[in-house]
């Protein structure tokens, strides 16, 4: 079998991105030369490795084999040239990092320093919902996540990143606001706007209002942070969010003292078990480790704040 280390990497390009003139951008090459050489590869393994339906490109059996082993080899690949860059002095490489939505608050600032101390390393940070960075880490997609709610599922490498308070929000200027001690059943009669089901805020949520015996009268659910703030903010209820996406000084909302809150989540690190970080990834788990304890040590704003 004749396969060429490019076209491995073309044919992982496919797979991640979903198309041929999607892969042919990533690699810098035609669509016509991204086709020929994809067709090659097809000939080459003697297997169909895909179908395009609806203009999306799925993947067979033998076309999944094949992004997995591709993908190995690229990692491995990636390894080598980081460990002879360190070998030379250098300092060049590329990070992959995916996080769920909510952390998006707050990982950007962490990269911050690193970047000023490794300005070559390219950084490439996916800011998805939880169930597609799940999907990213079974097959590998990345060199590190971050998420509240890590699947038990899968065997990890989970180190406690910061913790991540859940606490209710309302309006400003809620008849609560005010208030050094509320009851979850003084808001019975409120509409709880919250995330999605499958979030890890909203599993987190659904957890402690079972442990609270506590029952929403009425609940809307919204998919993303700046919606429900948006509708809390219009007074059309409360909801129940990450301190951390609430900025050091949330306009137009109060965060309630509520009897049980804040919920004491944690924020996760994580990567496959067994899996060999790269040396960029070690040395960026360390930095965001130090500097999350840092943060939370009061670097930024307090999370209870």
């Amino acid at each position: 079998m004749n396969i060429t280390f490019r076209q491995l990497r073309l044919f992982l390009a496919l797979a991640e991105t979903g198309s041929v003139s999607a892969a042919a951008r990533v690699m810098h090459v035609t669509q016509p030369t991204a086709s020929m050489q994809l067709r090659e590869v097809t000939q080459a393994v003697g297997l169909p490795l895909y179908e395009v339906v609806s203009r999306r490109v799925h993947l067979t059996e033998a076309g999944l084999a094949l992004a997995r082993t591709a993908r190995a080899i690229a990692t491995e690949w990636d390894v080598f040239e980081q460990r002879v860059a360190g070998a030379k002095g250098l300092t060049r490489g590329r990070l992959k990092v995916a996080v769920v939505s909510t952390a998006k608050y707050f990982v950007p600032r962490l990269l911050g320093s690193f970047c000023k101390l490794h300005p070559h390393i390219d950084i490439s940070l996916e800011v998805l919902n939880r169930d597609h960075v799940i999907d990213r880490l079974r097959s590998n997609q990345d060199d590190l996540y971050v998420m509240s709610m890590p699947p038990r599922d899968l065997p990890l490498e989970d180190q406690i990143l910061m913790p991540n308070p859940l606490v209710v929000i309302a309006p400003a200027g809620h008849p609560l606001a005010a208030s050094k001690r509320t009851t979850l059943a003084q808001l019975q009669g409120e509409r709880f706007i919250l995330r999605e089901k499958g979030s890890g805020t909203r599993m987190a949520t659904d957890a402690h209002l079972r442990r609270m015996a506590f029952v929403p009268g009425s609940v809307l659910e919204l998919g993303s942070n700046e919606a429900i703030k948006e509708s809390v903010e219009g007074q059309l209820g409360v909801s129940i969010l990450s301190r951390h996406a609430l900025g050091p000084h949330p306009a137009g909302l109060s965060i309630l003292n509520v009897q049980g809150f804040p919920i004491q989540s944690q924020w996760h690190l994580v990567w496959p078990k067994g899996k060999q970080l790269s040396p960029i990834a070690e040395v960026f788990r360390e930095h965001l480790m130090a500097e999350a304890k840092e943060w939370s040590a009061g670097a930024g704003y307090r999370p209870n704040s």
